[in-house]
């Protein structure tokens, strides 16, 4: 859903062609993180039947062949490439980018300590960057700078949610024992605050208040983007709790879409930028 970022702060979501085009840019997502997920776990296969969990995938219990998988695979993959040459060619570069990076990172990159989880926030930059080519708005540096932080905020909980679930004998996942120890906790500290910095600089700026012609708002004492920011506060802290004291975060979509406090403060935040940005 994070392709449709950009089109809902352009304050033109209303306009039923932008909103096809970056439907168009969406499908083509959907369709590639498809056929990536049918590559990774068939190269996984063998230690996601290990896992509690990933061990009852297709795959991993073998309801699913090697040929099966790689023929779904690159009939998603091409058909991605050829859904955006046909209705989102804007879309292109962001979605080929995509395409060999999370290859890489299947084969290679995830088992790289800490380029495993800035590989994860490019794969959800590059999709924040194809909703907005697709509707040919301009790209905030800020937009870039929250998605990055957040994405790997997100990651780097992940693995902590997975340490302690799963523990660092690498049995399951030989990249966890990298992450074992105080440094896992100071990352997610460092990102967790550099988010909502960056975040209240942007609610901040100037060109932020012209855009949304907040200063008018201001004076007359209706919100402007500021005061998302404690939703934004909220929504990481409860996050943090849940991952710390409830373990959970190993799958931060089941959360983010399961945790009522979180759907609460997410549905919060999105009438304030509604307000904002639309009334």
């Amino acid at each position: 859903m994070v392709v449709f970022v950009g089109l809902a702060f352009s304050g033109q979501a209303t306009s039923s062609d932008l909103l096809i085009a970056a439907s168009w840019a969406f499908l083509c997502f959907c369709l590639a993180a498809s056929s990536i997920y049918l590559v990774n776990d068939w190269i996984d296969r063998e230690r996601d039947r290990q896992h509690p969990t990933k061990r009852m995938r297709p795959i991993a219990a073998g309801e699913v062949s090697g040929p099966a998988a790689f023929v779904m695979a690159a009939t998603l993959g091409f058909g991605a490439v050829g859904c955006a040459l046909q209705f989102a060619p804007a879309v292109l570069p962001a979605l080929g980018a995509y395409l060999v990076l999370q290859v890489a990172y299947s084969v290679r990159l995830k088992h790289v300590v800490i380029v495993d989880v800035f590989c994860i926030s490019t794969g959800f930059l590059l999709r924040v960057l194809a909703g907005v080519w697709a509707i040919g708005v301009p790209v905030s540096p800020w937009l870039v700078a929250c998605t990055v932080e957040l994405a790997l905020f997100l990651a780097l909980c992940k693995r902590k949610a997975e340490l302690l679930a799963l523990g660092s004998d690498g049995t399951t996942r030989p990249l966890l024992a990298k992450y074992a120890g105080h440094g896992l906790d100071q990352m997610i500290s460092v990102v967790a605050s550099a988010t909502v910095v960056t975040y209240a600089l942007y609610t901040l700026l100037p060109s932020t208040l012209l855009q949304f012609d907040v200063a008018l708002n201001s004076r007359a004492g209706q919100p402007g983007m500021v005061w998302t920011l404690p939703f934004v506060l909220y929504i990481l802290l409860r996050y943090l709790n849940l991952v710390y004291r409830q373990e959970l975060g190993q799958n931060p979509n089941r959360v983010l879409l399961t945790d009522i406090p979180l759907l609460v403060a997410a549905v919060g935040y999105g009438a304030v930028v509604c307000k904002v940005v639309y009334f």
